[in-house]
């Protein structure tokens, strides 16, 4: 094996947890790297001592290993709240020990070798590309575990407008392994995150093999021309959407949301502003199908029109500007049973938003509020009388203070 095989596992697995199944009477012990993650036997297991010889043979320079498991509830973290034992351990037989693990092992361990980031960098010293560099039998093994590539952030922007070519021709590559990574998804629900520096075309092109894969993405407008089509992303479940510029977003962003796919249920873009007018473009867009919803809206009268944008919500966290002298429709939403709420009111020493005079919710529970000023107090009351809700939760955060709960 190549000379890595002795540095890289041994880094892997330098801590390393037990798990024990036992399937068909047969015991296996699992090594498993050290990810700050406790580990708890599964109830009913009593083991007192297995031979390691099942899993690697007589001559592997480890002789026993021993557990003392008191209980079925102990949960430990290390090899020493284990009660584990392991002796005639020596550095040479390590990698040795490593290499003849079955793959059903490995492809247990593997997926704890990953990041603990939501979406994974394409990067040769991180997993899952780290575990195809080891040696042939982990590459064909990490190659041929479509779990482990199933979360990628891909980049896409050029560092300097004056040298596009340069910059494409650098995309081309990149572009290459991002699409040989997707390829090893082989079919498997895909969640993503997308860069982009300028128009989403390159990006497109190189997700189209995929997009019926993608059932979670999030996407960065960093400085983009143009739209992403999200409508033909059929399979998607939930977006994310985040602006990094500070001129004209709404001609790249509220075109993406012109259109949403059928399946789409959960929108989160809680730093991208929609005033009203805005909002009443997306009238035939498919809002109607969402349950979850994160926005923030410019003005009292987008705060209740969100509401009638979007009947099947179940959960609306929404952060609001409002001006006292502009006028809310009345809106009865039968659906909605937790809002989160975070609000400034513009020329209003009475910090009172307006929405609890309009807001009419039936099913309501949960209300989290973060505000400066005055509590609404006679508009809130009106507002649950009128409701005729059940608030089984209240949450107040204001001014950066804990939070009160209230149940």
């Amino acid at each position: 094996m190549p000379a890595l095989v002795c540095t890289a596992p041994l880094r892997l697995f330098a801590c390393f947890y037990l798990f024990l199944t036992c399937n068909s009477g047969v015991a296996k012990i699992i090594y498993m790297p050290s990810l700050s993650r406790g580990f708890e036997p599964k109830p009913g297991r009593n083991i007192t001592k297995l031979s390691l010889d099942v899993i690697i043979g007589d001559d592997s320079g480890v002789e026993t290993v021993t557990l003392n498991i008191d209980s079925p509830s102990h949960s430990a973290t290390t090899g020493e709240d284990l009660g584990l034992e392991i002796s005639n351990t020596s550095h040479t037989s390590l990698p040795l020990l490593i290499s003849r693990l079955p793959t059903e092992i490995l492809s247990e361990i593997f997926p704890y070798c990953l990041p603990e980031d939501e979406h994974l960098v394409y990067a040769s010293r991180q997993a899952p590309m780290l575990l195809t560099k080891i040696c042939r039998r982990w590459r064909e093994i990490a190659v041929g575990f479509p779990r482990l590539w199933c979360r990628l952030q891909v980049e896409f922007w050029y560092e300097d407008w004056k040298t596009r070519a340069s910059s494409h021709e650098d995309w081309q590559t990149r572009a290459f392994g991002y699409d040989s990574w997707l390829k090893r998804s082989r079919g498997c629900p895909l969640s993503l995150r997308l860069e982009c520096g300028n128009d989403w075309s390159e990006l497109q092109i190189l997700l189209q093999p995929y997009i019926q894969q993608v059932s979670s993405l999030s996407l960065g407008f960093i400085s983009c021309d143009g739209p992403f089509r999200i409508e033909d992303f059929q399979a998607l479940k939930d977006v994310t959407i985040r602006k990094y510029m500070f001129d004209d977003y709404a001609r790249a962003i509220n075109p993406s949301l012109s259109k949403l796919p059928v399946n789409l249920r959960t929108i989160n873009m809680r730093n991208v502003w929609f005033n009203r007018r805005q909002l009443d473009s997306f009238a035939d867009s498919g809002w109607d199908r969402l349950t979850h919803l994160e926005i923030s809206v410019d003005g009292r009268h987008s705060g209740s029109r969100i509401l009638s944008l979007c009947p099947n919500l179940s959960s609306l966290k929404m952060t609001g500007l409002f001006n006292p002298n502009q006028t809310a429709e009345p809106v009865t939403h039968t659906n909605l049973q937790s809002l989160h709420i975070s609000w400034t009111v513009i020329r209003n020493l009475t910090g009172d938003p307006g929405l609890f005079q309009v807001m009419t919710l039936p099913k309501f529970r949960t209300l989290g509020v973060s505000h400066r000023g005055p509590w609404p107090h006679e508009s809130f009351m009106e507002f649950l009388t009128r409701s005729k809700c059940c608030l089984e939760r209240l949450v107040f955060d204001t001014e950066g203070k804990h939070p009160l709960i209230l149940k």
